[in-house]
């Protein structure tokens, strides 16, 4: 594998964790904070809004998952995936944390 398939590996991890969200807040006709909010990342955006981002990161996470070449047989590109799934998970929980008390 070459060095820059784990980094692919790192941001398929990041950008599907950043689905998650974002799909369940449009499937549940909720708003949600998106980097298109007023003002972005703190205000909400509509359930629309919130699913054409997730479409998207899923559509980007899915275009680095390609390129990295991940599969069962090389157990690191499964870490590294996780690695990059912790990171941004940990990361936008605190961010998160009390967007509704700001």
């Amino acid at each position: 594998m070459e060095w820059y398939q784990y980094i692919a590996c790192f941001f398929a991890g990041a950008f599907s964790a950043n689905v998650v969200p974002h799909f369940v807040a449009g499937i549940q006709g909720n708003k949600f904070p998106t980097p298109f909010a007023k003002p972005p990342g703190k205000g909400l955006s509509s359930a629309t809004v919130n699913m054409t981002w997730a479409l998207f990161n899923m559509l980007v996470a899915t275009l680095f998952f390609k390129s990295g070449h991940m599969d069962t047989g090389h157990p690191v590109t499964l870490v590294v995936f996780f690695a990059g799934v912790s990171v941004l998970s940990l990361g936008l929980s605190k961010r998160f944390t009390g967007k509704h008390h700001d």
